[in-house]
């Protein structure tokens, strides 16, 4: 599947499945983006690991137990708020899922880490239960996920005919160092897209390969 050939569907749903922030950030900026997803602001290393938290349907995702402060710190993010909040925030990391939340946990001098835990998971459950009922009832979906091999690839296919019940597709792009302009690649899997872009400077190959594509409003 090639890049034409999905700019060839009005989508009722578009998903970023993470890697780290970008791709919820570019479909943002393509107004491709219906609503706030679960795996939108936060950084999923592993293909792998979203796979299995996907066929899992975020049973237990960052549940209190299995949470814990990592090394680093952002920017925390309020996308409901009308003013941006200039507040630096935890990286906090699901250690069942080895997903970091990097924008959610707010650090407020003489309070802990957790201390508005139960206001985020309400608006991480919310942004669930919206996901995986869009992935069920829509009749056209695009899944663009930032950094996949093959292996991770086929696997997530898999996963997603048992989440969705209409056609659906997926987007990997693959940062390449050196790279100078978007190279698609065949990798012989029904639903998936493969593009290669530059591993900095990007911005350009982001609108190149979202350009063309739309989704039902």
């Amino acid at each position: 599947m090639n890049l034409q050939e999905l700019s060839r569907t009005t989508y009722d749903l578009v998903a970023s499945l993470g890697q780290n922030c970008d791709p919820a950030g570019h479909l943002r900026r393509h107004k491709l983006r219906k609503f706030s997803m679960p795996l939108d602001w936060v950084i999923s290393t592993s293909l792998t690991d979203v796979n299995r938290l996907l066929a899992n349907k975020f049973q237990g995702f960052m549940d209190l137990s299995n949470l814990r402060v990592i090394e680093g710190s952002s920017q925390y993010v309020d996308e409901f708020a009308a003013v941006v909040q200039k507040a630096p925030s935890y990286f906090i990391q699901d250690t069942h899922y080895n997903v970091t939340s990097v924008h959610d946990f707010p650090i407020i001098p003489n309070e802990s880490w957790y201390y508005t835990y139960h206001v985020y998971k309400a608006k991480l459950n919310l942004r669930i239960r919206r996901f995986l009922e869009e992935s069920a009832e829509s009749n056209s979906s695009l899944f663009v996920r930032l950094l996949a091999t093959y292996d991770q690839a086929a696997e997530l296919q898999t996963v997603l005919r048992k989440i969705t019940n209409g056609d659906f597709k997926i987007l990997i792009v693959n940062p390449i160092a050196n790279l100078e302009r978007v190279t698609e690649l065949d990798w012989g899997l029904d639903h998936v897209c493969v593009v290669q872009i530059p591993s900095t400077n990007n911005l350009k190959e982001w609108d190149y390969i979202l350009n063309g594509l739309k989704i039902r409003l």
